[in-house]
């Protein structure tokens, strides 16, 4: 897990620039279907890299079913339109579960060609649990404090150990959460965002998510569709996988994703000196991760806590150079400072990490069925782990709370949609923590959909970092509605960027925007 980016609502900042006037159409609520919606109340919270953001809350009801009953707070950002030319609100969501949304407006604002963002107030949001909406969930501080068990479960001890971790993790939720956790859902958190669409004076809302965002807006499009006007998303959940089918599925491709930064690795021989056979180079990392179990690196990285560092660079390749040089300087050197480094800079978590993580299992746990036999989990991991050890068991005990969790589960929406206009989907074919079957499968149900596929590609959140062709297909799409059309189940084809160099060439901005981006996405989404 990564610490990342937050935007402190409230905090004083220049405002670049007045308002345009808006059109009577989004001035003017549309409530079909919902309560009345409070004007929102709009303050600046600019920041250094957003200058332009400003703030708002909305009470929305915890349980939709009784719209009078309890209210819950959601935190909202605004970058506001600036253009003549208004094309209505632009929801973005950075995935998640868990994931706060508050900066994203100002980083998909701010990578949007100009004349293109000026058209939109683009809205992120904070869904409910997350960050500045309140109540915020923390189950328990400090879940993934070091030195924690090894992940892998080799003997009967580390597995009650980890067993235990998990179990008192969902106790803990049940306990402080009781009267919220049945709440905690997509489902909710799509009818959240209608309620979010009725205050912004809009009758249809256009939507850009990324990750777990993109199954948040493919439900969100089954509830509401005559309410969505354009949708693009970025790195598609398979939603016949939610939740179980879709970890294991995980697990392979990020034993392919962390293969490919070894054969990165092998071909930077003259940097690392590590060799140049990826498979030789393999077994050096499982070697270092042996070493680190059994003596943590200054007491902080053990073998876990290892994996959480290494973990994100299936995410972003631009994390490889960093990681390359810790890993090449524990096993050459037997200088363990550079992979604590690394470790606090990537894998460690901090308060922000807590509270997504708390809403991660929340709405996971709840959104489907998982097995409540531990006998299923252990033989599904095992298998997996046989062909694909690097992130099988860590990720299962990211997940295995749900084995325990005090709420029963809903049904699993089917989201096959014919009711909608054109959506637009992009896919990297390596993509790890989004394999690209998900975006395949979302283009079949999405009736008018089209695909955009980065060949190649093994990042995870692709658009707005500086792939050009993928940018021109979204930029094109939040212009006119513009998709492209193919004769197979992809409509076009981008190449990827070349993976990064050695940390001593030159650092571009654009791989800049993909740390950013990743920053505000994070990990395991």
């Amino acid at each position: 897990m990564r610490k990342r980016a937050a935007v402190l609502c409230g905090a004083a900042a220049l405002v670049a620039g007045t308002v345009t006037a808006v059109p009577a159409e989004a001035r003017t609520p549309h409530t079909t279907g919902t309560a009345h919606a409070a004007p929102l109340s709009w303050k600046n919270c600019g920041t250094k890299n957003y200058p332009t953001l400003q703030c708002a809350s909305l009470e929305v009801p915890l349980d939709h079913a009784r719209p009078q009953g309890r209210q819950i707070t959601l935190a909202l950002s605004r970058v506001p339109h600036t253009a003549k030319k208004y094309q209505g609100p632009l929801l973005v969501n950075p995935g998640g579960p868990g994931g706060s949304g508050l900066a994203l407006a100002g980083f998909v604002a701010s990578g949007l060609p100009k004349a293109v963002a000026a058209q939109y107030d683009v809205i992120g949001f904070d869904p409910r649990g997350v960050g500045r909406s309140t109540p915020a969930l923390d189950c328990r501080p400090g879940h993934f404090d070091a030195v924690r068990p090894d992940s892998v479960p080799r003997t009967p001890r580390i597995e009650r150990a980890n067993l235990q971790r998990a179990e008192a993790f969902a106790r803990a939720c049940g306990q402080k959460y009781a009267d919220v956790l049945p709440y905690l859902d997509t489902v909710s958190a799509a009818r959240d965002m209608d309620r979010i669409r009725a205050a912004l004076g809009a009758k249809r809302i256009n939507y850009f998510g990324y990750s777990y965002g993109t199954y948040l807006g493919a439900v969100y499009a089954k509830l509401f569709p005559l309410r969505v006007r354009r949708a693009a998303l970025d790195s598609v959940v398979d939603p016949t996988g939610v939740w179980y089918e879709a970890n294991i599925a995980q697990d392979h491709a990020f034993n392919d994703r962390h293969r490919a930064f070894l054969a990165w690795v092998a071909k930077y021989d003259a940097t690392y000196k590590l060799g140049t056979d990826p498979s030789k180079i393999e077994a050096k990392w499982y070697a270092m991760r042996a070493a680190l179990a059994r003596k943590p690196a200054e007491g902080k990285v053990g073998a876990s806590e290892l994996e959480d560092t290494f973990i994100p660079g299936g995410y972003y390749n631009g994390y490889w150079p960093h990681l390359a040089e810790a890993f090449a300087a524990y096993v050459n050197d037997k200088n363990a400072d550079p992979l604590v480094e690394v470790y606090e800079r990537f894998g460690a978590a901090d308060a922000s990490d807590d509270n997504s993580y708390s809403i991660y299992a929340a709405v996971q746990c709840r959104d489907a069925a998982w097995s409540r036999d531990w006998l299923r989990w252990r033989a599904d991991n095992w298998a997996a782990y046989a062909k694909s050890p690097f992130m099988t068991w860590s990720n299962a005990w990211y997940n295995a709370p749900c084995a325990f969790w005090p709420t029963t589960s809903l049904p699993k929406v089917d989201v096959d949609n014919r009711r909608l206009p054109p959506m637009l989907l992009f896919q990297a074919t390596d993509d790890a923590a989004t394999p690209y079957q998900g975006g395949v499968t979302l283009h079949r149900k999405l009736a008018r959909s089209s695909l955009v596929v980065e060949q190649g590609g093994g990042n995870h959140a692709i658009t707005l970092v500086g792939n050009t062709c993928l940018d021109k297909h979204l930029a094109a799409y939040l212009t006119d509605g513009t998709v492209p059309r193919g004769t197979g189940e992809v409509d076009a084809v981008c190449e990827a960027r070349p993976d990064p160099k050695p940390l001593s060439s030159k650092v571009t901005s654009a791989s800049s925007r993909g740390e950013e981006l990743h920053e505000l996405v994070g990990f395991r989404h």
